[in-house]
C-alpha cells in the first residue's frame, strides 16, 4: 500500500505565448504524471491547455476540471469541492498533479480556490506554487510601455468593480489597470472622455496570443465588441 501522498503543483503558464512559461514550470509540467487544467467551454480546448499542449507527453494523463462560471457563492463552493475531490483521487495514490493556470497562480487565479478547498478537506496535503507572468506585465510589454516608474502608484481593479471605485483609483494612482474590462467598457469610455484620458489609455485584447489586438486612440472607439481577456491600462504620465 502506498502511504505517500502526491504533491499538487500550481503551475503558472502565462497569458498565451507558450514561451512565457518559466524553466521551472516547464520542468514540473513534463515530470508530472497528471496534468490538470480548467476545462474549456462547450467542448473547446481551454486557454491553459492550449498554452501547454505542445509540451505534454503521450503517457501523461490530462485532467480537465469543470469550474462553475457563476456569481453564486453556493454554486462556486460546490464546484470547488468537486474538483478538489477529483484531484485528491490522484494525490492519495501518490501521484503528483500539475495544475496549469493561465497567467500567475496568485493573481486572480482559479488555482487559489482549488488549493484552499483542498487544504480545508485534507489539511496535510502538500501544495507547491510556481509563479509566472501575469497579464498587466504582458500588456505593458505589448504596448512598449513601462508599467511603473520611480514613485508612481499602481492600482489593479478586477473585472467586477464599481465605477465609483474607478474614479477613486484615478484620483489616487498614476497607473490604473482594469482587468477583463469588456463588460463595463462603454461606462469606462465615458469616464475616460470626461477626464480627457484618451491619450493615456491603451487596451490590449488577448495579450501575447496570435489573436492579440491593441487599441489606441480610444476616442474613436466608444463601442467595442471585446473578448473576456481584454485589459485596459490608464497611464497618467
Amino acid at each position: 500500500m502506498n502511504n505517500k501522498t502526491g504533491i499538487l503543483y500550481g503551475v503558472s503558464v502565462g497569458t498565451g505565448d507558450p514561451e512565457l512559461i518559466t524553466v521551472k514550470a516547464l520542468r514540473v509540467l513534463q515530470l508530472s504524471p497528471i496534468i490538470a487544467f480548467p476545462a474549456g467551454v462547450k467542448g473547446n480546448m481551454g486557454v491553459a491547455q492550449g498554452i501547454i499542449e505542445s509540451y505534454l507527453q503521450p503517457d501523461q494523463k490530462k485532467l480537465p476540471l469543470n469550474f462553475s462560471y457563476t456569481l453564486s457563492l453556493a454554486e462556486l463552493s460546490q464546484a470547488w469541492h468537486e474538483v478538489a475531490l477529483e484531484v485528491w483521487k490522484y494525490l492519495q495514490q501518490g501521484l503528483d498533479v500539475a495544475f496549469a493556470c493561465e497567467g500567475d497562480i496568485s493573481f486572480y487565479s482559479t488555482f487559489t480556490y482549488l488549493a484552499s478547498t483542498l487544504q480545508q478537506l485534507y489539511p496535510k496535503v502538500k501544495i507547491h506554487r510556481i509563479p509566472g507572468v501575469s497579464s498587466p506585465m504582458v500588456a505593458a510589454s505589448a504596448l512598449s510601455l513601462p508599467l511603473t516608474m520611480q514613485h508612481e502608484k499602481l492600482i489593479v481593479l478586477p473585472a467586477l468593480y464599481s465605477l465609483e471605485k474607478l474614479e477613486e483609483a484615478l484620483d489616487w494612482a498614476e497607473i490604473v489597470v482594469l482587468m477583463k474590462v469588456a463588460s463595463v467598457y462603454s461606462q469606462v469610455w465615458e469616464i475616460l472622455k470626461r477626464r480627457k484620458l484618451f491619450p493615456y489609455s491603451h487596451l490590449v485584447e488577448k495579450a501575447s496570443t496570435n489573436q492579440e489586438h491593441i487599441y489606441t486612440q480610444l476616442e474613436n472607439h466608444p463601442q467595442l465588441s471585446l473578448s473576456y481577456f481584454s485589459i485596459l491600462i490608464i497611464c497618467q504620465r
